[in-house]
């Protein structure tokens, strides 16, 4: 009788974990992600040949704006396009919820890595007037969004993804 337990006792504690893992990754599968993305605040138009401009005061304003209407929204990580004016709009809210800004390639958009890092999470992404609504459309898997004005800095787009099901709205914040 001993052996006999002895032979069950890992085959048990195995089929267990395997359950428990399972059970895991369905949570992770049921969770829904919810994705707010804005583009970068006001840029200095100053200098028409700078490719990297930082913010005005207005954009810096509308940062710290960005930061009190993501206030309630718990969210869990902060991602911005390496440049000034998207890292300069996305520091404010990412320091209120004590984390720091993950870069992100805008030319490789809502790829399987972040997907899988930002399943079941609530995530502010920071991009440009392109790139916003680009990314938009790559979660939703279709192209609905046509790219921004170049001068439109108050849009934020929210995407929630439950399981296959996305839905996408707009608000305008000021």
């Amino acid at each position: 009788m001993k052996t006999f337990l002895l032979f069950c006792l890992p085959i048990f504690f195995a089929c267990n974990f395997s359950s428990e893992k399972n059970k895991t990754e369905d949570a992770l599968q049921d969770a829904t992600s919810t994705y707010y993305l804005i583009r970068h605040a006001e840029k200095d138009r100053t200098n028409p040949s700078n490719s990297d401009p930082s913010l005005t005061e207005e954009g810096k304003q509308r940062a710290d704006r960005w930061a009190t209407y993501f206030k309630d929204k718990e969210l869990d990580a902060v991602y911005a396009t390496n440049y000034n004016r998207t890292q300069e709009t996305a520091k404010p809210t990412a320091a209120m919820i004590g984390v720091a800004v993950s870069s992100y390639d805008p030319r490789t958009l809502y790829n399987e890595t972040f997907r899988k890092a930002t399943d079941g999470k609530n995530v502010l992404i920071v991009g440009h007037s392109n790139t916003t609504p680009q990314f938009v459309n790559a979660i939703l898997g279709n192209s609905k969004y046509q790219d921004m004005s170049d001068t439109e800095n108050g849009l934020v787009y929210i995407v929630r993804v439950h399981k296959n099901n996305s839905t996408a709205t707009i608000e305008t914040v000021d």
